[in-house]
């Protein structure tokens, strides 16, 4: 009996040990509202910053290791770059055209989430002028969600030339 309680003792302590270094990680559980909340705020503050001719507001969407990729031109790397771009498109804005900006898809797992939407832009009297999708890669950073990737499109056909 003695001989069995010391063989016990002797497997316990080493398992014991072993369990004890073992962390069983518990996923933690997204709320996908409050983050498709959270990134439709985002895209608000985008179009809003758009619609001020505002580059450093609409540039606040972007970690500063970002890229942005579009039709017809080069990727556009570093948040300076995109900003600097926006910047560019504002000055030479005279339409005082407006985007909406709409989460249509959103998947989040962890500190990331990718988001699939649509825009649509509207001259100053409301109506519909063209419209796309676009396609935005999040990463949680100090505890808020910055864009790291975009890419966007439009629906409108190719013009020639282009």
């Amino acid at each position: 009996m003695r001989k069995n309680m010391r063989l016990f003792v002797l497997l316990a302590i080493p398992a014991l040990i072993l369990s004890a270094c073992t962390t069983t990680e518990k996923k933690e559980v997204l709320d996908m509202e409050k983050v498709r909340v959270e990134i439709q705020a985002m895209e608000d503050a985008y179009s809003a910053g758009e619609k001020a001719k505002d580059a450093d507001a609409v540039a606040l969407y972007y970690s500063d290791d970002a890229i942005s990729y579009s039709r017809n031109r080069q990727p556009l790397s570093g948040k300076a770059a995109i900003r600097d771009y926006i910047a560019n498109n504002i000055a030479k804005d005279t339409t005082d055209n407006y985007n909406v900006y709409k989460v249509v898809d959103l998947y989040a797992e962890g500190n990331t989430a990718v988001e699939i939407g649509s825009w649509t832009e509207f001259d100053t009297s409301g109506k519909e002028m063209e419209n796309g999708n676009y396609m935005s890669y999040f990463e949680k950073r100090d505890g808020k969600y910055i864009c790291v990737r975009d890419m966007s499109t439009t629906t409108s056909p190719v013009k020639s030339g282009m």
